[in-house]
């Protein structure tokens, strides 16, 4: 048996080895700098940055609260499935009571600008961002951050760790911290034409630093806000001082192998005290199927995000529950109290009824023929990097599988608790993981210059 299993070692090392060299001899296509996603230009394009403002108009608190009030009654649950088939019915009339009667609109208005914000145009895209600037401390450096977030997230997931970044007084330095709505998410404009994923999104972020003044800054992201990093720093790495993630996706055909090998064989490959992270399939044959659905027919779902308020609430809400905790499906309640509060999640689910219904379209992009011909996930990246690996993640790869993408992994943060969701459900640990992550990239830094 273990000579028939080192067979298979050696093989699958040895077609991901023959994989790689086959893609990354192939060249990819020329990537235009200034790809233009907006609608046809009239005149002169305003690239200045403005002031904005999140506000919540009487007309749309009152459809809202139309909409809320006039849903139809769904099925019940079946007895005794908790949360396993998806949001348990039974639990639906207290959020939408919560909506209606409870969440304090004026009060989350002042919530969301408490943090200055801005828009510009990038590319034919309107982009939104939170900026946040410290003021000079002596002797306390100012570095700049962007910040990504991912689907079904938004924005809102920084909320809590932006003042840790920006206002600490025991460190050698603090973070300008520029957090931006993705495109097609929250108040950023959607491409009116297919195409823009993660590359072509890495482009119009890093477009956007340097109009804010930044030709270089640090990274920190997760879900498609770690993969877009990703991206930027295997196209910009000359761009990139370090790369903070907490969902690393590497996809090298060596790394893809070896995860393999760490379902079929975690004793050879695994520390004993990850080895239950090992085998995520079960969670993405039950949780997954919503990527086949958005990546191929995006704007189908979009119709019924669109149309009903409780219905899109849902659809992000079982996304949270499932990605924080797996074993919250065992409970009817879906256990989103357990880390988070009702404010949060309805803050977040706002941030997509107001604009950021087409977000979906960035899974069918993501997999574009004008994406997938870069194979910019199997190209290694200089960039010094720092992963933070959540006990509930729903993608565990090992530190050696990770090198195979970032020859520079500097350390891999093993955490015992925290789910996908890490920004909003532990926003001190990850702000410290990232304060100790920056210092080592500037170390790293260092080392090179000598």
């Amino acid at each position: 048996m273990v000579i028939i299993s080192l067979i298979i070692l050696f093989l699958m090392i040895g077609a991901a080895g023959w994989m790689f060299w086959f893609w990354n001899n192939d060249p990819c296509p020329p990537l235009d700098p200034q790809e233009w996603w907006g609608p046809e230009l009239e005149g002169k394009m305003d690239t200045s940055v403005r002031p904005f403002e999140v506000k919540f108009s009487e007309e749309m608190i009152a459809d809202l609260k139309h909409r809320l009030l006039n849903t139809r009654t769904p099925p019940p649950p079946l007895e005794g499935a908790a949360f396993q088939y998806g949001f348990n019915s039974l639990h639906l009339n207290s959020w939408k009571k919560y909506w209606i009667e409870t969440y304090n609109f004026t009060e989350r208005e002042r919530f969301f600008n408490q943090f200055q914000q801005f828009k510009t145009n990038v590319q034919g895209l309107e982009i939104h961002f939170i900026w946040v600037r410290p003021k000079a401390q002596t002797g306390v450096e100012v570095l700049p951050l962007l910040l990504l977030h991912g689907w079904p997230g938004s924005v809102r997931e920084f909320y809590e760790i932006i003042p840790l970044l920006a206002q600490q007084s025991d460190k050698e330095f603090v973070f300008e911290v520029v957090v931006p709505s993705l495109p097609g998410f929250g108040f950023s404009d959607a491409p009116v034409r297919p195409g823009l994923g993660g590359p072509q999104t890495a482009v119009v972020l890093k477009n956007l630093m340097e109009r804010l003044g930044h030709k270089q800054f640090y990274m920190q992201g997760g879900d498609w806000g770690g993969l877009v990093a990703a991206d930027l720093a295997t196209l910009y790495p000359e761009a990139v001082l370090g790369f903070h993630t907490n969902m690393p996706a590497v996809k090298h055909p060596c790394a893809i192998a070896l995860t393999a090998l760490s379902v079929l064989f975690p004793s050879w490959i695994v520390d004993p005290e990850v080895v239950d992270r090992t085998n995520k399939l079960q969670l993405y044959w039950r949780a997954g199927g919503y990527l086949t659905l958005q990546a191929t027919k995006p704007d189908t779902i979009n119709v019924a995000l669109t149309e009903s308020p409780l219905g899109l609430l849902v659809y992000i809400l079982e996304k949270f529950s499932s990605a924080t905790n797996p074993r919250f499906e065992e409970r009817a309640d879906e256990g989103l109290l357990d880390k988070f509060s009702r404010e949060q999640l309805l803050d977040n689910a706002m941030m997509y009824w107001l604009e950021g219904r087409t977000a979906v379209r960035l899974y069918a992009d993501g997999v574009h023929e004008g994406t997938k011909r870069w194979r910019l996930n199997i190209k290694p990246t200089p960039v010094p990097t720092w992963v933070l690996q959540a006990k509930h993640e729903i993608i565990y790869q090992t530190p050696t599988a990770l090198r195979f993408k970032y020859p520079n992994l500097l350390n891999v943060t093993v955490m015992h608790e925290g789910g996908h969701f890490f920004a909003l459900e532990e926003p001190e640990a990850l702000a410290e993981d990232l304060f100790t992550a920056v210092k080592a990239f500037r170390e790293f830094h260092e080392r090179q210059k000598g």
